[in-house]
């Protein structure tokens, strides 16, 4: 489906009349596990909204008191409830939130952002003047330290009909407009369109779990609501620490953390695809891939670039794919 930037009406606080008693209620969930200073600066940007949250859930994990305590320094500035959970992993906690979650919009950011002073106010206008989005997001402006990643793409959160994404959420550009798949670090939900629906939880990983979003995206793309990316809502993303095997940097590689993102990649759309792309996206992934998860073709890319991992990569992924080709039956539709 094309991009259409007319989906959401323009965005402008100055002259939007509607009362307090016409907007609609919008909830942010915050899981956290110990980035106690992430979620210092997460709180206070949220205290500091142009339109206030109607409840802020912090889920926080049994073992991180620590956490809890840092939470509990907003309760003055903030309508807080802290949730605990004691499953490890992004998806318990985010499934955790959706519980105790109140309003007519639930969204979702992860400690180590700090929402834009406007994003829960340009969050309820989408919904409000697009009654068939299902799902908004924005864009997350990735900070290395106090430099921002610099890039403008126009092609944003899409995939094609082989199964490739296309990210680019951290440096989208443009109208808001309708795409595929949104980004957890900055997404949020109608509550009547994920009614009864929450993240697979049969997606592999302890910490971050990633790809998530992707089989969560298509089941309401498959529902008939619509997906809408504008980057002016917006967070400044700070990627911290992750407490699992998937850590961040460009020079960082584990094969478990490697095998479950592909994992979690192949489960989530074979799910969601006819016969004939499965089939597709089965002999795409294992042969061309990408960089992140190579089959054959990128694998050699990677060995000509002097990339030490990339047997490894190949490997880790082709071991997590098959299995996602394996599994996806059993996945919620």
């Amino acid at each position: 489906m094309s991009a259409n930037p007319m989906f959401v009406a323009p965005f402008d606080a100055k002259s939007d009349a509607t009362s307090h008693a016409e907007r609609l209620a919008v909830s942010v969930i915050i899981p956290t596990f110990k980035r106690h200073q992430d979620l210092d600066r997460c709180l206070g940007a949220l205290a500091a909204q142009t339109l206030a949250p109607c409840r802020v859930v912090v889920v926080v994990r049994d073992e991180d008191p620590e956490s809890r305590m840092v939470a509990e320094r907003f309760a003055g500035r903030l309508p807080l409830r802290i949730a605990t959970v004691a499953i490890t992993g992004q998806i318990a906690a985010i499934n955790t939130g959706l519980d105790h979650a109140d309003g007519d919009v639930v969204a979702v950011t992860d400690d180590d952002a700090a929402p834009h002073a406007d994003w829960v106010e340009r969050i309820e206008h989408a919904f409000r003047t697009n009654p068939r989005a299902g799902a908004v997001g924005g864009r997350d402006r990735v900070f290395a330290g106090d430099v921002l990643e610099d890039g403008a793409e126009p092609v944003v959160g899409k995939l094609e009909w082989t199964g490739r994404v296309i990210g680019n959420h951290h440096i989208g550009v443009g109208d808001a407009r309708e795409v595929d798949i949104l980004k957890g670090v900055n997404w949020s939900f109608r509550r009547a369109a994920i009614e009864g629906m929450r993240l697979n939880q049969r997606l592999r990983g302890k910490g971050a779990q990633v790809n998530n979003e992707i089989d969560f995206c298509l089941r309401l793309r498959r529902a008939g609501w619509r997906m809408i990316y504008d980057p002016k809502i917006a967070v400044d993303h700070f990627p911290g620490v992750r407490h699992d095997a998937d850590r961040r940097g460009k020079t960082y590689f584990h094969p478990v953390a490697k095998s479950d993102a592909a994992y979690n990649y192949a489960i989530s759309v074979m799910g969601h695809f006819s016969p004939a792309r499965r089939a597709a996206f089965a002999a795409w992934a294992l042969l061309v891939g990408t960089r992140d998860y190579p089959g054959v073709a990128q694998w050699a890319r990677l060995l000509i670039s002097g990339d030490d991992h990339a047997t490894p990569k190949l490997l880790a992924t082709a071991r997590g794919q098959i299995a996602g080709l394996r599994d996806w039956r059993g996945s919620p539709s």
